[in-house]
């Protein structure tokens, strides 16, 4: 199924698993956000660490979203962003 096809029926499942992981604000970007998902594409989800967060926390988050949403999931934070696309990526995301 195609990811964009997916996130209107799934946005409060994110939200809560995000408020779990110790993150906030997700946002979408690549794919999904540019309408060219197709079947198997990923969710590329942008979200900003709250104080204490770790890598288990963005990592069981990913984990988390891939096993309840059924589809590939990318979570990344705006440090985790190459410094060539940071910018980019950072003014194009949406929040869900």
């Amino acid at each position: 199924m195609r990811p964009s096809l997916l996130l209107p029926s799934v946005r409060q499942v994110i939200f809560d698993l995000a408020s779990r992981h110790k993150v906030t604000n997700p946002r979408v970007f690549g794919s999904v956000l540019c309408g060219t998902d197709k079947d198997g594409s990923d969710l590329d989800l942008l979200v900003d660490p709250l104080p204490g967060a770790t890598l288990f926390d963005l990592g069981g988050l990913q984990e988390a979203l891939v096993e309840m949403l059924g589809i590939p999931v990318d979570v990344v934070t705006p440090g985790d962003l190459p410094a060539q696309i940071r910018q980019r990526v950072l003014s194009e995301a949406r929040p869900l």
